[in-house]
């Protein structure tokens, strides 16, 4: 999700901003959406197969965030994510002969750096059609292009933004984990609806290393990752305003996923939830009443003037949790991105009741400087 992503997908989907889509596949229904597959279970997923795009879902996102360190003691966060949107459900796929102009595809992608020693925040975006080949995903293998943007390969990911004031990732993600999946029987709920769900599953630790060049400089990093992939067709209801998502790496292998979706009276979606992925990799799922997100403070934006939770007591009981969260940059807003949708996504601190570092996580908060419409 980060949201979840799935909850992204109201993000990217709606405005072209955030939040995805899925497969033809395996263990489908023929239930639709709009003439779009809805996610249902159950649902088999397929590793790497799984990691390329889903065409007969409406939205499907690939988002990466992570914190990254120089051999010079600097830290950065960064988040890239490439959206994949069908316009118009079971399109023949183009001929050869057709004109380079069709496309039945939109391929929005964001890009942030957090630049943790100076407090400074910077974000940018694209958004490509299919057509002329400007964007595209493969439906066969790991392959995603928005322009010049890219993200490919397995069991190796390399990615690469690159933006006009010469900022630069050029990364390579391995996975130390198998993928987590989310939910149950394969799905991801959203809502009470049956069609309200999404394929979601995460890559919760990933090994990461590269180049970045930020500031006219060019540092070598390495550092730790998160991917979600996500994909769906009808998630987010007229009555959601938007959603907190947590994704948080411990320093002792485990990681933690939470999603809070929030209704427009202020009252928690039932259906919001998360997972604890153990350092062995399986997964443990847990219901809403099994987790608490206290918020601690807050911060009012200066360029929307939307006013978002900032610092977060998280506990889960049952995995012996009580975590305290605290963003490396207070002003980490993505504001007016493509569809005019305004959304907080950063790095944040973990550390425990006596103060001490237990982690470094991401949170994504929509629906503060405006509701989520789909």
């Amino acid at each position: 999700m980060n949201a979840m992503r799935a909850l992204r997908a109201g993000v990217a989907l709606l405005a072209a901003c955030a939040i995805g889509a899925a497969p033809l596949v395996r263990n489908e229904s023929s239930r639709s959406k709009g003439g779009f597959t809805i996610a249902s279970a159950p649902y088999a997923f397929s590793f790497p197969r799984d990691h390329a795009a889903h065409d007969g879902y409406q939205s499907e996102w690939w988002y990466y965030t992570g914190h990254l360190h120089t051999r010079e003691g600097r830290t950065f966060g960064y988040e890239l994510t490439f959206f994949r949107i069908g316009l118009h459900p079971g399109d023949p796929k183009l001929a050869k002969t057709a004109s380079r102009w069709r496309g039945n595809q939109l391929f929005p992608a964001h890009f942030a750096l957090t630049d943790e020693r100076d407090g400074k925040f910077e974000h940018f975006e694209k958004f490509s059609r299919e057509a002329l080949g400007a964007g595209s995903a493969s439906e066969s293998h790991l392959d995603v292009r928005v322009d010049d943007w890219h993200l490919e390969g397995t069991p190796v990911m390399h990615m690469h933004a690159h933006v006009p004031n010469g900022d630069t990732i050029d990364l390579a993600q391995t996975a130390q984990k198998k993928p987590a999946i989310h939910g149950h029987d394969g799905i991801s709920k959203k809502a009470a609806c049956a069609s309200c769900a999404s394929h979601y599953y995460s890559l919760t630790r990933l090994a990461t290393a590269g180049t970045l060049r930020y500031g006219g400089a060019t540092y070598h990093v390495d550092g730790l990752s998160w991917m979600d992939h996500e994909y769906g067709s009808d998630e987010l209801q007229s009555n959601q305003a938007g959603w907190d998502w947590f994704a948080i790496q411990l320093d002792d292998k485990r990681e933690l996923m939470l999603y809070r979706l929030r209704q427009k009276d202020g009252s928690p979606t039932p259906q919001s939830s998360g997972s604890i992925v153990n350092a062995d990799g399986s997964v443990t799922y847990i219901p809403l009443s099994a987790f608490s997100t206290e918020v601690t403070g807050s911060w009012k934006s200066p360029h929307t003037g939307g006013t978002y939770p900032s610092g977060w007591r998280v506990k889960v009981p049952q995995a012996n949790v009580d975590i305290t969260l605290a963003p490396t940059v207070r002003d980490q807003e993505l504001p007016n991105t493509t569809g005019n949708v305004s959304y907080w996504e950063g790095s944040v601190v973990a550390t425990d009741a006596a103060g001490k570092r237990v982690g470094v996580g991401y949170v994504e908060l929509t629906g503060y400087a405006g509701s989520i419409s789909l």
